[in-house]
């Protein structure tokens, strides 16, 4: 088993998720990044996409118009724009 990753996933006033998964997939400027346990550290900026958080057979998904993924220790942040959306 890979282990478990710390995620949180947040907009400028509020948390989005927080909680632990198996792995995150988002879109990064230079393209679509995959985190996984152990992964080496990251920092990249985010473009427009989806950014996904795979937590066990559940996945998580948030639209998004920017932002950025730090990636270090198996403790991953997202900060990010949401993007305009009718689901709360």
């Amino acid at each position: 088993m890979a282990g478990a990753l710390t995620v949180d996933v947040v907009a400028q006033d509020r948390t989005l998720w927080s909680g632990t998964a198996d792995r995150v997939i988002a879109p990064s400027v230079e393209g679509e990044i995959g985190l996984l346990a152990n992964h080496e550290p990251v920092l990249a900026l985010l473009r427009a996409g989806t950014v996904r958080v795979r937590e066990g057979s559940q996945t998580h998904e948030f639209a998004i118009e920017q932002g950025f993924v730090s990636f270090d220790h198996n403790v991953i942040t997202i900060g990010c724009t949401p993007a305009e959306s009718d689901e709360g």
